[in-house]
């Protein structure tokens, strides 16, 4: 990701591609996001809001950090009944995510801080959710917001033969029942994250058809220490006071939790039918400016509910967070009035869903469709 002198945020048509990542550039006219920056810089400007280091990032990291420290202390020192254990253990899933939403995320995207190592520190904490912040900032920080639900580049958008997100992507038989059966596999994602994806890239220095290179010194020191820490308070500290099937039990049930809670909150923008699903108009090129493309790729659920923007970091303002990822979350709100009314003179589609509820269920239809029709 590059980042001028007035931290503002180009589009990363040029990041990793020394790393072997898949070119694709997009249409050259920037009027759009040229005009929603110069009205955004005048936004922060007149307002006075501090695009990073806001203070109530501080106090509610803090707040996300200890919630996820007493649920792991009760869970592993206090609870003795399987009511109270599942309680705890749902409860470490949920603070796991808030802080994957609330503090890794900004800190991945360098939206946390002016200052690079509290960025580090915060992207850090990506380890007591069992992943890799090297790994996370290829496969989503340059992969996933240079190439949104482009079919072929867009690994988010891409699960095998078990699921199909895409219209381009080959429908087979079983994914008629898509739309029940992967609400269960949206679970396993966690475990998949935290015991083998990033391994098998480590080892194999590849992300769907995009090549990255390994972790090298620091990078390789944070990947040890990370999976170290993560491995100790899942596995090792419980077991020298429960059985070994106690912990697993409890460790699939927290880390399920997680992979639902966590797949569902980065999928309801984009794998529905009111987001676009755009393919290359020419081998290696794109009809849509790049800012015209995250807009009609993207659609903002629950805007009116407070709580939820406040627990999710945002991400339910999700277009704001794409058109610039590199302005912590806090302001997202704020922010989206003016990226309306800019998408709206520019006769852009503002999309949004009233409500997690109707974004969800949108999300079902969408898997409904993609296993039905071709």
């Amino acid at each position: 990701m590059k980042q001028g002198a007035t931290g503002k945020f180009d589009p990363p048509g040029e990041a990793g591609l020394d790393q072997g990542i898949r070119r694709l550039e997009f249409a050259g006219d920037t009027a759009f996001q040229t005009e929603l920056r110069r009205r955004m810089d005048e936004f922060f400007r007149t307002t006075g809001r501090r695009k990073r280091d806001c203070w109530e990032m501080y106090l509610k990291s803090a707040f996300m950090l200890a919630i996820f420290g007493v649920a792991w202390w009760m869970l592993v020192f206090i609870a003795q009944t399987l009511v109270q254990g599942l309680i705890l253990s749902i409860m470490l899933g949920l603070s796991t995510a808030l802080i994957g939403f609330d503090v890794q995320h900004d800190g991945g995207h360098g939206a946390y801080s002016e200052h690079r190592w509290i960025n580090r520190i915060a992207a850090g904490s990506l380890g007591l959710i069992g992943g890799s912040s090297y790994v996370w900032r290829w496969k989503h920080t340059v992969i996933h917001h240079m190439y949104v639900n482009i079919t072929g580049y867009d690994n988010d958008i891409n699960i095998g033969p078990l699921g199909r997100f895409s219209p381009h992507q080959k429908r087979l038989w079983f994914h008629r029942w898509q739309h029940l059966y992967l609400w269960a596999f949206y679970g396993v994602e966690a475990i998949k994250l935290q015991l083998v994806d990033d391994f098998r890239y480590l080892i194999t220095a590849h992300l769907g058809p995009h090549r990255i290179g390994r972790p090298l010194r620091w990078e390789l020191v944070n990947f040890i220490v990370g999976k170290t820490v993560f491995l100790s308070l899942a596995f090792v500290v419980p077991m020298l006071f429960h059985s070994v099937w106690v912990v697993l039990f409890y460790y699939l049930v927290t880390a399920w939790v997680l992979g639902l809670v966590m797949v569902l909150v980065f999928v309801t923008p984009h794998l529905v039918a009111e987001a676009d699903f755009p393919m290359p108009a020419a081998p290696g090129r794109m009809d849509s400016p790049w800012a015209v493309h995250q807009a009609n790729v993207t659609v903002d659920f629950a805007q009116s509910n407070r709580l939820l923007t406040w627990l999710l970091g945002g991400l339910n303002y999700h277009k704001e967070h794409h058109l610039f990822p590199l302005i912590c979350h806090v302001n997202y709100p704020a922010m989206s009035k003016v990226v309306e009314e800019t998408c709206h003179d520019f006769g852009i589609a503002y999309k949004e869903h009233g409500s997690l509820i109707s974004g969800l269920a949108a999300h079902y239809r969408w898997l409904r469709t993609m296993g039905t029709q071709d």
